[in-house]
């Protein structure tokens, strides 16, 4: 009885510690089905934002700012009414709450939007993605006044990183130095509010709700400064960056949704990056643009303390329980 129970207790044992071929051939297919899912939709992403910008810079020879912007929520607006229509469940989103901090993240955008809008007709395309890409590093900022968190030794780090990156972006002092590029900063520290108001949303508000009223409440804010006439100025040659705007300020942000949602932010992050060597390539090749190495150098600076502090973040969320039970549980510092 003994020897038979010791070969049972065996064939247990090696049961769960080596598991079937198939079930690792499932494994391997599912995160391969994620790889693929992810790079499918960032790819989505990132032609979005390289053609949005382009879009921006062909409608500026013959409109304002506010009024490219307002062919963005228009378009944006009709977009989501034609979704209302098709799915009426998605109206049970929209019931007016929180409406206060729609009205604060919603103009802080907004004014962001502007400027970013503004500095893609004024500089180089990389030179505005590359500082673009500082707004982890405000949020980071930010979300200890805002939002009580502590700065640990990765954000303190990649706060560094991100600050001498616009230092070789920017270069004060210099003959090269553009005064304009202050104009991006501003925009990422907007963007960087906005995202910690959108943090805030979406603990009881759903993503449709938070750009449904984004777009209704943007739009007003854009016609303000707008000429009534505007649309008579778009000639034959501006139909097709219009449309061009109109569907990417939708799929920008529904595109760079799923991939979260079919990855993990490790994933998704580093792929995100690639806009900046993709928009210096379109403005190499369509505008004449130099490619610039301080850009790249300083583009690198930021990118490496965000990967820094978003391995360190993955790697708390990843740590095993303390036991101590969730009132008394600590995370140790990354």
């Amino acid at each position: 009885m003994t020897a038979r129970r010791e070969a049972a207790t065996t064939r247990l044992l090696g049961a769960s510690l080596a598991p079937p071929l198939s079930r690792l051939k499932d494994i391997v297919v599912a995160t391969t089905t994620h790889l693929g899912r992810v790079i499918f939709w960032m790819t989505g992403a990132l032609i979005s934002f390289s053609v949005s910008a382009v879009a921006v810079r062909a409608l500026s020879r013959a409109l304002n700012v506010f009024e490219i912007l307002s062919i963005r929520s228009g378009a944006g607006l009709l977009i989501l009414s034609a979704l209302l229509l098709l799915r009426p469940e998605l109206r049970q989103a929209l019931r007016l709450r929180r409406m206060g901090m729609h009205a604060l993240r919603n103009s802080l955008h907004f004014i962001g939007q502007y400027s970013w809008a503004l500095a893609v007709t004024l500089l180089p395309f990389a030179t505005v993605f590359a500082l673009e890409f500082t707004t982890p590093v405000w949020v980071a900022l930010l979300a200890i006044p805002l939002l009580h968190e502590r700065m640990t030794g990765p954000r303190i780090g990649s706060v560094i990183l991100g600050f001498l990156g616009v230092l070789v972006i920017v270069r004060p002092g210099l003959s090269s130095f553009e005064p304009m590029t202050f104009l991006v900063l501003f925009a990422a520290v907007l963007f960087a509010m906005s995202l910690i108001a959108t943090k805030s949303l979406t603990r009881d508000v759903s993503t449709f709700a938070i750009i449904f009223w984004m777009n209704l409440m943007q739009l007003p804010m854009a016609l303000a400064g707008s000429d009534p006439l505007f649309p008579l100025r778009l000639t034959a040659d501006l139909v097709l960056p219009t449309i061009a705007l109109g569907v990417v300020g939708v799929t920008s942000h529904f595109c760079l949704t799923q991939a979260f949602r079919s990855g993990d932010a490790s994933m998704v992050v580093p792929l995100d990056f690639l806009r900046i060597p993709l928009i210096a390539l379109v403005g190499w090749m369509f505008y004449g643009e130099a490619l610039d190495v301080f850009v790249f150098a300083g583009a690198g600076l930021i990118i490496c303390g965000v990967l820094w502090n978003l391995h360190a973040e993955s790697r708390r969320l990843r740590a095993p329980p303390t036991g101590l039970g969730p009132e008394k549980a600590t995370v140790p510092d990354a």
